[in-house]
C-alpha cells in the first residue's frame, strides 16, 4: 500500500533509523505561550487540479496556511497539540485528508513505520489550538518550505520563535497546476515565490503584526524562492536560509525575469550543511563544487551577509521533520545527539539574527557579529564567514527619503549638508519640478511643494519653468496673489512663456 518505489538492498544497507525526540532537542522556550491555527484561503487568480481525483476539473488554487503566534491560553478551551495533530495537516496538504491515521507512517515516502517514529506521534508540542493572540505588535517571519513539503515541516523552530515574540506564517510548497512541482525549475520557484507574496498579503489581516518588521525564512528550495522574492519586495527587512538551494542551483535564480542583485539589499544569513564526503559525491553523482562554491553569497554587493557551516548536520536535518522522522545515511550522518544539538544551534542562531534585524536587540547584534568561538562554540561544530555591505552611490531617491522624513521642511540646509557628504549627488531640475508639482497640486501639501520649488530654484535660479510650475500650484489652490507673482517672475526670465501670458490674462479677466 505504501506510495513509494521499491528500495534496493544496496541502498538499504546505507540507511539506519534515527532515535530522537523533541525533549532531547532541548530548545528552551521563550516567555510566551504559543498559539497555532491552520486554515485555507483561496487564490481565485490561479487554477489548480487535485491530481488524485483523476479528472479534468480545475478549481481556484487553495492556499493552506499555518500560523504560530505569541498567545494567551484559555483555560478549558485551548488544547495542547501533539505531533499527530501536525501530521493531520500534512495529510490535508498532501491531498489525503481522509487517510486513516493507522496508515500515516506507511503511506508517505518520508515517514517510516518504526517504533521511534510511532512514539513521536504522541509527543506533546509547545503549541496550543483555540488560543488568542497576545495584545501587542509582533514581528513576523514568512516561511517557504522545502521542495513539495508541508507548511509544518519546521514546527519546532516555529514554536521556538513564537515563544520568543515572533509570528510565523507558512504555506506548503506545491506546483503551479497540481500538488507536484516539475523538477525545481524557475517556473516552480516563481510559483512558490507568488505563494510567499500571498502570505505577505495575508498578514495584513492580523492587527497584532508589525508590518514594518517582516523577515522571510526558507529551507532548501524555499530558500531559492525567497531569494527571488526579496528582489521584488522592498517591505522585507531580513532573510534566513536553511541550507537554501540558492547555494546549489544558482542558474535557476538567474533565469528569473526578476533577478537583480542590486535589489538584494537586506541582511542575509545562510546555514549550510556539512561537507559532503567523497563517497557520497561519487555514488550520488553530486558535483564536488557544491562543497565550496556559493555564487549568490559571493555575488552580493549591497547586503550584509552571514554564511555558517554546520559540521555535524546534513541537508535533511534543517527541519523538524528531518530530525524526527528521516532515516540516517550511514555514509555521512553524524550521531542523533549531534544532529539534535546542531538543529538546536541553527534555531538559536536564527533567533538571534531575527532579534538583531527585526527587534534591534543589542545582544542579538553582538551575537551575530561575533565569531562562533566568542559565542562559546567550537569551530569544529560551526564555522562562519561574513561580508560587509557595500555602500551604493547616494542618489536623488536617497535625498528624497531624507526630505520626506523631515516633512519637506528646511530643504536648502538639508541639501547643503548632504552635498558636502555626497558631492556626487545630482538633483535634476526635471525631477524637482515633477515632485514639486505633485505635492503642490494637493491642497494639503502645497507648503511641501513650495519648499521643493524653493530648493529647486536655489539650485536652478534662472529656470523660468520652475517659477511657472510653482505658479501653477498656487493657481490650482486658488492662491492667486502668489500665482501672479510667480508667473511674472517666469516671464522676467522667459518673456515668451505662453502659459504664463495666458494665465495672467485669465487672472486679470
Amino acid at each position: 500500500m505504501r506510495l513509494t518505489i521499491l528500495i534496493t538492498c544496496i541502498v538499504l544497507s546505507t540507511i539506519s533509523y534515527g532515535q530522537t525526540s523533541l525533549k532531547e532537542i532541548n530548545l528552551i522556550s521563550g516567555k510566551h505561550k504559543v498559539g497555532f491555527k491552520h486554515y485555507t484561503i483561496i487564490d481565485s487568480t490561479r487554477t489548480y487540479q487535485i491530481r488524485n481525483d483523476f479528472n479534468n476539473q480545475f478549481i481556484d488554487r487553495p492556499i493552506p496556511i499555518s500560523i504560530w503566534y505569541p498567545a494567551k491560553i484559555q483555560k478549558n478551551i485551548s488544547k495542547q497539540l501533539a505531533v499527530l495533530d501536525y501530521l493531520e495537516i500534512l495529510k490535508e496538504e498532501e491531498e489525503w485528508e481522509n487517510l486513516p491515521n493507522d496508515f500515516l507512517l506507511d503511506w508517505f515516502p518520508y515517514l517510516w513505520n518504526t517504533p521511534d517514529n510511532r512514539a513521536h506521534l504522541s509527543e506533546k508540542v509547545n503549541a496550543f489550538s483555540n488560543s488568542t493572540f497576545l495584545i501587542g505588535k509582533f514581528p513576523v517571519v514568512v516561511y517557504a518550505p522545502s521542495y513539495q513539503a508541508s507548511s509544518i515541516e519546521n514546527f519546532t523552530l516555529f514554536e521556538y520563535l513564537a515563544s520568543n515574540g515572533f509570528v510565523v506564517i507558512s504555506s506548503p510548497s506545491r506546483g503551479t497546476d497540481t500538488r507536484w512541482l516539475e523538477g525545481g525549475t524557475t517556473k516552480d520557484m516563481e510559483t512558490q515565490s507568488r505563494d510567499v507574496e500571498l502570505l505577505l498579503k495575508e498578514i495584513n489581516k492580523y492587527e497584532n503584526i508589525d508590518f514594518d518588521r517582516i523577515a522571510l525564512m526558507g529551507f532548501s528550495f524555499g530558500g531559492l524562492s525567497n531569494a527571488i522574492t526579496v528582489m521584488k519586495n522592498k517591505n522585507v527587512k531580513a532573510i534566513v536560509s536553511l541550507d537554501g538551494t540558492e547555494r546549489y542551483n544558482y542558474p535557476v535564480l538567474e533565469k528569473s525575469p526578476y533577478f537583480n542583485l542590486e535589489k538584494f539589499t537586506i541582511p542575509y544569513i545562510h546555514f549550510a550543511q556539512k561537507e559532503i564526503p567523497e563517497e557520497v559525491l561519487t555514488s550520488d553523482k553530486i558535483p564536488a563544487e557544491l562543497n565550496y562554491k556559493f555564487q549568490l553569497y559571493d555575488s552580493l554587493k549591497y547586503s550584509k551577509a552571514y554564511s555558517y557551516k554546520l559540521h555535524d548536520l546534513t541537508h535533511s536535518y534543517f527541519s523538524s521533520f528531518g530530525v524526527l522522522f528521516a532515516n540516517r545515511d550511514k555514509r555521512q550522518d553524524k550521531s542523533d545527539n549531534k544532529v539534535m544539538a546542531s538543529y538546536k544551534l541553527v534555531s538559536e542562531h536564527t533567533l538571534q539574527f531575527l532579534n538583531a534585524t527585526l527587534q534591534n536587540d543589542k545582544y542579538g547584534k553582538e551575537f551575530i557579529e561575533n565569531s562562533p568561538d566568542k559565542n562559546g562554540f567550537s569551530e569544529t561544530l560551526i564555522s562562519k564567514k561574513m561580508k560587509q555591505v557595500k555602500t551604493g552611490e547616494f542618489d536623488y531617491k536617497d535625498f528624497n527619503d531624507l526630505a520626506f522624513n523631515q516633512g519637506y521642511k528646511d530643504l536648502i540646509p538639508l541639501y547643503q549638508r548632504t552635498i558636502t557628504k555626497h558631492p556626487e549627488l545630482e538633483l535634476q531640475e526635471g525631477m524637482l519640478n515633477t515632485l514639486g508639482l505633485r505635492l503642490s497640486l494637493n491642497s494639503k501639501q502645497i507648503e511641501q511643494g513650495v519648499n521643493v520649488f524653493l530648493l529647486a530654484l536655489h539650485i536652478y535660479p534662472k529656470s523660468a519653468n520652475l517659477y511657472d510650475s510653482l505658479a501653477e500650484g498656487y493657481f490650482y489652490n486658488k492662491d492667486f496673489k502668489n500665482a501672479i507673482s510667480n508667473y511674472k517672475k517666469s516671464l522676467e526670465i522667459n518673456p515668451e512663456n505662453q502659459n504664463a501670458i495666458d494665465r495672467l490674462k485669465q487672472l486679470r479677466e
